[in-house]
C-alpha cells in the first residue's frame, strides 16, 4: 500500500485541514515545514476541507492563531461550492441549518436565509443547533418539495475534547424520515474535488489528495481520479483501513512526512 512508485507523477496536493494541518487548537507538528517545502520546490496546493461552521475568512484566521500563512482565497469548502452552485441556478435563496459564521459565504454570493418561500434545504455541521425544532422545520420543507442539500456527509469529526458527530447522521435522518435523497456539495462528491483541479490547473491523475477521511478524502479523490493519501492524525482509525475497501496509496505519519515520503526535492519535480 505505502509504495512511493504509484504516485512519483504527482504535481500538486490538494490538501484538508482538520485533522491534516492541525487538530482541535494544536497544529500538527512539522506541518508548516512541509508546506515550505513544497513552495520552495514549486508544488502547487490548495486546502479542501469539509469544514462548515466556519466561513473561508474565519478559517484562514484561525489558521492564523496556528501560525499558518493562508489565504482565504487557497481554502475550498462545501459553503463557498454550495453558495456558487446556487447562484449558477439563479437561486437567491436558502434554508441553511448550521452553526458559527459560515453563513457569511452565503451571504457573499448574495444568498438570502430570510425567505420563507426557498425552496432549498441546506444542511451543514450545526452543532448544538440541530434541535428538534429546526430538524422539523427541515422535514417539513423537504415534505413540500424543497431539494434537500447537504454541504458534507461525514460521520464524525477529532475536536479539542474527542471524537465529534458532523452533518451525516443528520443528513442520513432526514433522508429516511422523508424518503428523499440529498444533493452533496462537500466531499466526497467528484465534482468537488474537480472544483480543486480546475483551482490548481492541473489534471485529477496528476494530483494527490492528504487527509485523514478514508471515506471523504481517499474515496473521494479516487473517484476523480486522482491519488489518495492517507495520514495517521486526526480521525484515522486503523480499524477503518483494515476494513475498508478503499485502499490509500499511500499511509503517512503525518503530512511531516509527505516530503520524506515522496522523496520531493529530489526524485519528484512538477513541469
Amino acid at each position: 500500500m505505502a509504495d512511493v512508485n504509484r504516485i512519483i507523477d504527482i504535481r500538486g496536493f490538494l490538501i484538508d485541514l482538520d485533522g491534516v494541518l492541525y487538530t482541535g487548537i494544536r497544529s500538527v507538528p512539522g506541518a508548516k515545514e512541509t508546506l515550505r517545502i513544497l513552495d520552495k520546490n514549486g508544488y502547487p496546493y490548495r486546502f479542501i476541507s469539509n469544514s462548515t461552521r466556519r466561513c473561508r475568512i474565519s478559517i484562514a484566521k484561525k489558521l492564523r492563531d496556528l501560525g499558518f500563512v493562508i489565504e482565504p482565497s487557497s481554502i475550498i469548502t462545501p459553503a463557498m461550492a454550495a453558495a456558487k452552485h446556487l447562484r449558477e441556478r439563479e437561486k437567491r435563496s436558502c434554508i441553511l441549518l448550521s452553526t458559527g459564521d459560515v453563513h457569511l459565504d452565503f451571504e457573499v454570493e448574495g444568498i438570502s436565509m430570510d425567505d420563507p418561500h426557498a425552496d432549498t434545504v441546506v444542511i451543514a455541521d450545526a452543532g448544538d443547533n440541530f434541535t428538534y425544532a429546526r430538524m422539523n422545520e427541515a422535514f417539513r420543507r423537504v415534505l413540500g418539495g424543497a431539494e434537500l442539500m447537504a454541504l458534507e456527509k461525514d460521520r464524525f469529526w477529532m475536536g479539542s475534547d474527542g471524537l465529534m458527530l458532523s452533518a451525516g447522521p443528520f443528513v442520513a435522518a432526514l433522508e429516511f424520515a422523508t424518503g428523499r435523497e440529498s444533493s452533496l456539495i462537500g466531499k466526497p462528491a467528484r465534482e468537488f474535488f474537480l472544483r480543486g483541479a480546475e483551482e490548481l490547473g492541473l489534471d485529477p491523475g496528476v494530483i494527490a489528495m492528504v487527509g485523514d477521511d478514508l471515506q471523504s478524502d481517499v474515496g473521494g479523490s479516487h473517484r476523480a481520479g486522482m491519488r489518495g493519501i492517507l495520514v495517521r492524525t486526526g480521525k484515522y482509525r486503523e480499524e477503518d483501513l483494515r476494513n475498508s475497501s478503499v485502499v490509500p496509496d499511500l499511509v503517512i505519519d503525518s503530512i511531516a512526512s509527505l516530503p520524506s515520503s515522496l522523496q520531493i526535492g529530489d526524485r519528484l519535480r512538477p513541469t
